[in-house]
């Protein structure tokens, strides 16, 4: 049990958390939510003692172990096998004194407890987590020092979960991993035997791991069961209910104004009205929950161009005159949506790189669009703003020669307007700057937009509305994300980027992930063994036809849940998506018009697709 009473934390004069209380189940696996900046990870911090409240207190067990991972990552000469089996203390400690120990009975208490907490095995357990975040036996036996920010900040993540503690405090844990090492962390949490809070804007692994959101809004935190569809079930409920009062209070607050008025300078009736002011002034208001109104993501369509953008010929690409992959064959057009899947390290953004004309081919043939302009977003963009200049500012030197009017459209298209614009950018959050980074690179209505991991510093409804302004944008979009959430609403092709290249994936994101969980290693592989009472092997023309005709149904299957999801929030608003919440009537009404089309265009692929394969394979 863990217990949340009155937690008020006061930074820089303005309270982040104000009064919040509540009760978290014992062993309970908590999802800690709510927008960039309401004091998630400041809650965090008091519940590790690393922030003192300015009133309330925490309550758990004495003598909890709590774990979470320090800002600073592990360095130096130790190796990350190394550092894994430090995280366990009390094991470090029980060996050291195996070794020196001279006392018998002493001794065979060291052994007895080494025992018990299974000390023996350590290692090969912290070689098994560490291999699922990407290290294998190689990079396990080599120094810290030799790895980037990113990859210590796995170790420290595999230390912290090898030591198990009994309170697993974890903020934003996916943050530093490609999709494979998190959907293999999201499975090791499915099976953690002690409590845990973890601070998360990945759906799928708020969904499948939790059991309980603890959603922070306004200072306050409200407790809900279950993981996060069930979140926006109820919360949608609960603003319908405090909606519904909020109008009843409302209608009485203007009845007993109204009465006040008239009957305050009559003597026959002034008590009663002095009664019913008293009755007004403790009057609570009820707040309405209001959504953040410059939570904006529209990106400009470009003019049409011929296809294709790109057409990449048995092409090469790498650093310093060794190519990273080779044997590249890719075509894309202007309306592909490609996510590009792989661990780290295979060469996802080298491959992006090269498609953003930052790097050359350097062998074989890539042809592009003469016309065709590129709209490529990285975390450095983000990290190298100018924390001293105005997002107004920024646009302005970005858009040189255009009216301040186009500068400022184009900051509202992504919820810089007014004050917004004119704010320092190294006061705006991690989620504000990197809706500015896209607003810049979008500047000029690019073809193609190249997103290298843009949901890091994103908040769960801030990617939903990227979700929805990529499926409105017209352009070509190649996607590289761990949000399996977005991949699998925004992509139509899937490209695995392994063994030093890059070839179109037959299956859906469903058999990407399965092959993954089941540790299958190439997930590019695909089985070809014939059963004796199959039929012989269908000619390669008809694979191709099948694979067109997989993806043309997934891409139906896709635009119809969307469709669908737009009638339900016509007939009943209280009911939308989080996508689609935001939107005015006339807004939903533009969306299902654009989605039917979509539609309409994709049935028809599928349909002469289907006949073609019918024919050939007969």
């Amino acid at each position: 049990m863990l217990n949340i009473n009155g937690i008020t934390v006061r930074l820089g004069g303005r309270a982040i958390l104000d009064g919040a209380s509540a009760a978290l189940p014992p062993k309970s696996r908590v999802g800690l939510i709510g927008r960039n900046g309401a004091g998630k990870s400041t809650l965090m911090k008091v519940m590790i003692g690393q922030l003192e409240p300015d009133l309330g207190e925490i309550e758990m067990p004495r003598g909890t172990r709590i774990g979470y991972i320090a800002q600073e990552a592990p360095s130096g000469t130790t190796t990350p096998i190394e550092a894994v089996l430090a995280g366990d203390t009390e094991r470090a400690a029980l060996m050291l004194e195996a070794e020196t120990c001279t006392d018998p009975d002493r001794m065979g208490a060291v052994y007895d407890r080494l025992t018990a907490i299974d000390a023996y095995t350590a290692e090969a357990r912290a070689a098994r987590i560490l291999v699922g975040l990407g290290f294998d036996e190689e990079m396990q036996q080599r120094p810290l020092d030799s790895y980037s920010g990113g990859w210590k900040m796995r170790v420290a993540l595999a230390s912290l979960l090898f030591s198990e503690p009994d309170l697993l405090l974890l903020d934003e844990p996916s943050n530093h991993l490609d999709l494979e090492a998190t959907l293999w962390l999201e499975n090791f949490l499915k099976s953690y035997p002690a409590m845990m809070v973890v601070i998360s804007h990945e759906r799928d692994l708020l969904n499948n791991v939790v059991d309980t959101i603890l959603h922070l809004e306004g200072g306050k935190v409200h407790l809900y069961t279950g993981g996060y569809d069930s979140f926006e079930r109820q919360r949608a409920e609960r603003v319908a209910q405090l909606a519904a009062a909020k109008a009843s209070q409302d209608a009485q607050r203007a009845k007993l104004s109204e009465y006040i008025a008239k009957n305050s300078a009559r003597a026959s009736t002034a008590k009663q009205a002095q009664s019913r002011q008293k009755m007004l002034a403790k009057m609570q208001p009820i707040a309405s929950m209001a959504e953040d109104s410059t939570l904006s993501f529209d990106f400009p369509s470009p003019e049409e161009l011929r296809p294709p953008l790109i057409t990449l010929d048995m092409a090469a690409v790498g650093y310093a005159d060794k190519p990273i992959l080779q044997r590249l064959n890719l075509r894309l057009d202007p309306d592909d949506r490609v996510a590009l899947l792989g661990r780290n390290g295979n060469g996802k953004t080298t491959l992006a790189r090269l498609l953003a004309a930052q790097l050359p081919a350097m062998d074989g043939a890539m042809t592009a669009s003469g016309k065709m302009r590129v709209g490529y977003f990285t975390q450095y963009q983000v990290e190298e703003l100018d924390g001293d200049d105005t997002p107004l500012e920024h646009m302005t030197r970005m858009m040189s020669g255009k009216t301040p009017g186009a500068v400022r459209a184009q900051l509202g298209r992504f919820g810089f307007s007014g004050v917004k614009a004119t704010q320092k950018v190294g006061k705006l959050s991690g989620g504000e700057r990197a809706r500015l980074a896209l607003a810049l690179i979008t500047r000029d209505a690019p073809h193609m937009l190249i997103l290298d991991e843009p949901t890091n510093h994103l908040d769960v409804d801030a990617r939903e509305a990227l979700v929805q302004a990529l499926n409105a944008y017209d352009g070509a979009v190649i996607l590289v994300s761990h949000d399996r959430h977005m991949v699998e609403l925004t992509a139509d092709r899937l490209v695995l980027v392994d063994n030093g290249t890059a070839k179109e994936y037959a299956g859906s994101m469903e058999d990407y992930i399965a092959f993954v969980l089941a540790g299958e290693g190439d997930a590019g592989k695909t089985k070809t063994a014939v059963k004796k009472d199959e039929k012989p092997q269908i000619s390669a023309a008809a694979v191709a036809l099948q694979k067109r005709a997989h993806e043309a149904e997934a891409l139906v299957v896709k635009l119809t849940k969307q469709r669908d999801a737009i009638d339900r929030a016509l007939l009943d608003p209280s009911t939308a998506e989080a996508w689609l919440a935001r939107l005015s009537p006339a807004e939903l009404a533009k969306q299902h018009v654009q989605v039917s089309k979509k539609l309409d265009a994709a049935e028809s692929v599928w349909f002469e697709i289907s006949e073609t394969l019918e024919l050939a394979t007969a």
